[in-house]
C-alpha cells in the first residue's frame, strides 16, 4: 500500500457534500477511470450506518480495482470494515492512538494547516499529510486559507512523506500551485462538479506529469 501511495499525485475524496448516495459508487468508478489511485469518503454529520454502507461500497470497489480507500475520520469504522487507510485533523488525537483502533497494517493520513503542524506530523509518524487550505474552499467553510507561500518549505518539512496540497484547487488554480513547488494535489469540490470526473481527473493528472 505504501508503494501505491507514493505513486499517487492526484488525491480524490467523495464528499457528500457534492455528492447524492446514488452517485457514491459511480463516482468512486468514474476517479479510477480517471486514474486516480487514492480516494477517500468524506461524510461529514451523516448518520453512522450510511457511512458505513458507503464506506463499504467504495472499500470493495477500491479493492476490486487497485485503489487505496481511505475513510475520513472513524477510526473504529475503519477497523471494522478493513479500510485501507483512516484519515484524520488536528482534533482527530494522537497518530500513535488512532493506529490502535484503526488496526495494523492501516495507512494513517493527517490534515495539517502549518509548517510546525507538518513537521509534528512527520515526528508522529502519519504515513501521509494534507496540507492546506491554500485557497478559501466550500469544503471547509470559515477556515482561513494559508496560501502558497510555504509550499516548497512544507515539502522539505515532509521528506520522503506524501504531502498533499489541498484548498480550492481547481483547473485555474492548479498551474500557480504546481509553480509553486506541489507534488500532489487534492482536489475536491471542482472535480465532483465536472460533467465528465473521468477526463477532468485524467486532465489534471497529465498536467501534472508535464510539470
Amino acid at each position: 500500500m505504501k508503494k501505491l501511495l507514493e505513486s499517487c499525485h492526484l488525491y480524490g475524496i467523495v464528499d457528500m457534500g457534492y455528492t447524492g448516495p446514488e452517485q457514491v459508487e459511480a463516482r468512486t468508478h468514474a476517479l479510477i477511470d480517471g486514474g486516480v489511485r487514492i480516494i477517500q469518503l468524506r461524510a461529514k454529520g451523516r448518520e453512522l450506518p450510511l457511512v458505513k454502507a458507503w464506506a463499504v461500497a467504495m472499500q470493495a470497489i477500491c479493492r476490486e480495482r487497485g485503489a487505496i480507500f481511505v475513510l475520513n475520520d472513524y477510526p473504529e469504522m475503519a477497523a471494522e470494515i478493513g479500510a485501507d487507510a483512516v484519515h484524520v485533523g488536528q482534533d482527530g488525537g494522537s497518530l500513535a492512538d488512532v493506529r490502535k483502533i484503526a488496526g495494523p497494517g492501516v495507512l494513517v493520513g493527517r490534515s495539517t494547516h502549518s509548517l510546525e503542524q507538518v513537521r509534528e506530523a512527520k515526528r508522529e509518524g502519519a504515513d501521509y499529510i494534507g496540507f492546506g487550505p491554500l485557497y478559501p474552499t466550500g469544503t471547509k467553510p470559515g477556515r482561513p486559507s494559508i496560501g502558497l507561500a510555504d509550499i516548497a518549505a512544507a515539502q522539505e518539512a515532509a521528506g520522503d512523506m506524501p504531502l498533499f496540497c489541498i484548498g480550492g484547487i481547481n483547473g485555474t488554480t492548479l498551474p500557480e500551485v504546481l509553480k509553486a513547488g506541489a507534488r500532489r494535489v487534492v482536489i475536491v469540490s471542482w472535480l465532483l462538479q465536472q460533467a465528465d470526473i473521468t477526463r477532468a481527473a485524467q486532465s489534471v493528472i497529465s498536467r501534472m506529469e508535464q510539470a
